[in-house]
């Protein structure tokens, strides 16, 4: 069991890295379309455009390969062998393919009424660049729908690293363009570099598959026992993750009918903006996590090793917790410095900042939430459940859709956000409740008191950071390094003053960083 929780350790560690080299990547791709675009017409076209066959991917397909696959594939290497998980692999992805090719004709024929669907209140112009970019990026759909089936297929095997490296290349890709060609070719090339960095995506996963052994073949045999199973558990799992896509479409066209002066459309790519810089703070911790734990909880599954199951589930959650709760209170404290540092500069302006920054701010209280519920839906898809992560998505759905409506006029982007940091906060008590009353150890005295414990110790970074970022800020220091002092001192010092408040208190995490530490230090 020690020797599992180490390389359970490392495989995090790892994709940690990866992903956060990906992550970076895309902040720099994120950095350049503000620079360039800000939040004018073009910048909230792509924005838009972009967006919508990745929601129809993640409303339709995200749900079967991540939560319907994975365990299917699982209990077919764990029971019938690698040749036949093979097989079955080659079915899923001919149906993939052949469904998003479908979805992909449909989108192009339709896109005029989808992007309508999407963002009703844009300006005509905007409209009209918008469906332009539609036409030529859905076909992303088939693209990403590989790229995610090989993903299972690897993850499954416990291949991590390369599908962590995914969003490396793809960024890379956007990167290269924005640099060498952006002035050349303008908004119209980079929907063709978008379209080509998905492309990518898959391409760079078939040498590792090849060298686990495994090959494509078309394969129509859909009436195959294993196919019946992922789509039996993909009905259910599939309406439980249009969760993320159906809130983005709904906060997308609440946002499409806010009108700051002289930014028309703005309130639309100040929301991705922050999102995406939200998601990937946020992303880099929580997914690394969700991902390796996911095939790892799908076996204990099959083998029907519910202790093992629940010990797992606990310590996921503690640990998340630990490290999520300091990043929370972090990004709030510091939200406008991080919007100036990530992005003012170019075309975009103090008022997009500002107005980021704002969004970015209520996006944070959402974190933690986001942690738990990302790492229980999987919890039940491993447990091939999907009904009660649906139940979650739709009380998540139903919420976000009344906060929108009641906080959008007050506090426009911000509203926005607040409503989407609700909805996943009570979508992860939802999922929490049900299986505190299967794992009684979820919630302990002992666990309760370490919780008060951490979120004590980072009340006390957050008045640190907080009192050593105003002292900066009155020095007035102008330029990239006043910013980066601005984010990275107070980052730094409250991350120092949380571990040693939380190793004071006797936080058991707190402890097991510091010998991992020591551990490190000792091999070198």
């Amino acid at each position: 069991m020690q020797e599992s929780g180490k390389s359970t350790v490392k495989a995090v560690s790892s994709m940690m890295i990866i992903t956060l080299i990906g992550k970076l990547l895309g902040l720099v791709r994120e950095q350049l379309l503000a620079a360039n675009y800000s939040v004018g017409v073009e910048a909230t076209a792509f924005i838009t455009a972009s967006r919508i066959p990745r929601t129809f991917f993640d409303a339709v397909f995200a749900s079967a390969i991540s939560a319907s696959f994975i365990p299917i594939f699982s209990e077919y290497l764990e029971k019938k062998g690698k040749e036949e998980a093979f097989r079955l692999s080659n079915i899923f992805i001919t149906m993939i393919v052949l469904v998003t090719c479908m979805m992909t004709v449909l989108g192009i024929i339709f896109a005029e009424p989808i992007c309508w669907l999407f963002a009703d209140g844009m300006e005509a112009e905007t409209a009209k660049i918008c469906v332009q970019f539609s036409r030529i990026l859905f076909p992303t759909v088939i693209f990403t729908g590989i790229a995610f089936s090989f993903v299972g297929i690897l993850q499954s095997l416990e291949e991590f690293t390369i599908p962590a490296a995914m969003s490396i290349v793809s960024n890379a890709i956007l990167i290269v363009y924005y640099i060498f060609f952006n002035d050349k070719f303008g908004i119209e090339g980079l929907t063709i570099a978008f379209l080509i960095g998905w492309l990518m995506q898959a391409v760079i996963q078939i040498p590792a598959l090849h060298k686990k052994g495994y090959h494509y073949q078309f394969n129509f045999h859909f009436q195959e026992e294993g196919m019946k199973k992922i789509v039996l558990l993909m009905l259910p799992v599939m309406v439980s993750t249009w969760i993320q896509p159906i809130n983005f479409v709904i906060n997308t066209k609440f946002a499409s009918h806010i009108r700051f002066p002289g930014y028309p459309d703005a309130a639309i790519s100040t929301i991705d903006y922050a999102n995406t810089l939200y998601t990937i703070i946020v992303g880099v911790l929580v997914l690394s996590i969700a991902n390796v734990i996911f095939p790892k909880m799908s076996r204990m599954t099959s083998n029907h090793a519910e202790k093992d199951l629940g010990e797992t589930i606990c310590i996921t959650l503690r640990s998340m917790i630990f490290l999520l709760v300091p990043m929370m209170l972090g990004l709030m404290v510091l939200s406008e410095p991080i919007v100036k540092l990530m992005y003012e500069r170019g075309n975009f302006d103090s008022f997009a900042t500002k107005t980021t920054a704002r969004a970015l701010f209520f996006f944070s209280l959402g974190m933690v939430g986001f942690g738990v519920q990302n790492i229980l839906s999987r919890v039940f898809y491993a447990k091939q459940d999907g009904k009660t992560p649906f139940y979650s998505g739709l009380v998540s759905i139903v919420v976000n859709l009344i906060f929108c409506f009641l906080l959008v006029e007050k506090m426009d982007v911000g509203g926005l956000a607040l409503a989407s940091a609700i909805s996943s906060t009570l979508s992860a008590l939802f999922l929490f409740i049900p299986l505190q009353r299967e794992y009684k150890s979820l919630i302990s005295k002992q666990i309760l008191i370490d919780l008060l414990k951490m979120s004590c110790s980072a009340v006390i970074m957050t008045v640190v950071a907080v009192l050593l970022k105003n002292s900066i800020l009155s020095y007035q220091i102008d330029g990239l390094f006043g910013n980066l002092l601005v984010v990275a001192l107070p980052a730094a010092v409250g991350v120092m003053i949380y571990f040693i408040v939380c190793y004071v208190l006797a936080v058991p995490e707190s402890r097991q960083v510091i010998e991992m530490g020591k551990s490190i230090l000792k091999k070198h």
